[in-house]
């Protein structure tokens, strides 16, 4: 694909897929229109680039569509000196858009190899305010460190609250919850020490995150 090719098709991703989700702020087109989303997908999909599908990574994992990223990040409503946490650095597309947004970002994964990829390309591309850590936050962060957003991109079968207290009040929590095929997602927001509020946006479904809680199975 072409210099000329990839740009009409971040345009037509944006204009007939984003959009039409009803992402409309114009710091998150910004931030899609000008992140290269073919950098971060593997070689061998570099075609699906822009494509409304979840792109297969290693470790039988997945990109999110674009469309559940743009909600995703129009959802967190992100400032210049936000602190924010990514559970699931998969690819670094994602990680590259919050940084863009956010003043600083921290992503962690269970995998390695995404931390380390993901790190050289977010470097090739100048973007220094990220930092990673290679743990299993499945079930949440043993972490001293609170935040204005919390981004989880692997669903959850079960809401557990290993999340919530990561948050500072005021800060807003993006999660899929659910089984599929139709799981909701979430915006949690921590309106005080003891006290959060919960909006569901929208029907989707995406893999869980490995190692996530799952409900009790009844026995008979």
């Amino acid at each position: 694909m072409n210099a000329l090719n990839i740009e009409e098709a971040r345009f037509n991703m944006i204009e007939q897929q984003i959009r039409p989700w009803d992402v409309l702020d114009d710091q998150v087109l910004e931030t899609l229109n000008t992140t290269p989303r073919e950098d971060f997908v593997p070689e061998r999909y570099r075609a699906l680039a822009f494509s409304d599908i979840s792109v297969p990574l290693p470790h039988e994992q997945v990109m999110m569509p674009p469309k559940l990223e743009g909600r995703l990040l129009q959802s967190l409503l992100l400032n210049p000196k936000d602190r924010v946490l990514e559970i699931g650095t998969g690819s670094g597309y994602l990680t590259a858009c919050l940084a863009k947004l956010a003043g600083k970002v921290h992503s962690v994964d269970i995998f390695a190899d995404f931390i380390e990829s993901a790190g050289n390309k977010l470097e090739a591309h100048g973007i220094r305010n990220v930092s990673f850590e290679n743990v299993d936050a499945a079930q949440g962060l043993d972490s001293a460190e609170r935040y204005d957003a919390i981004a989880v991109t692997g669903s959850l079968p079960l809401l557990h609250h290993g999340y919530h207290t990561l948050l500072k009040p005021g800060g807003r929590l993006f999660v899929i919850v659910g089984n599929p095929p139709i799981m909701q997602a979430l915006l949690i927001t921590r309106n005080s020490d003891q006290e959060w509020s919960q909006e569901s946006l929208f029907e989707i479904s995406v893999p869980p995150l490995i190692n996530a809680p799952r409900p009790e199975t009844f026995r008979f």
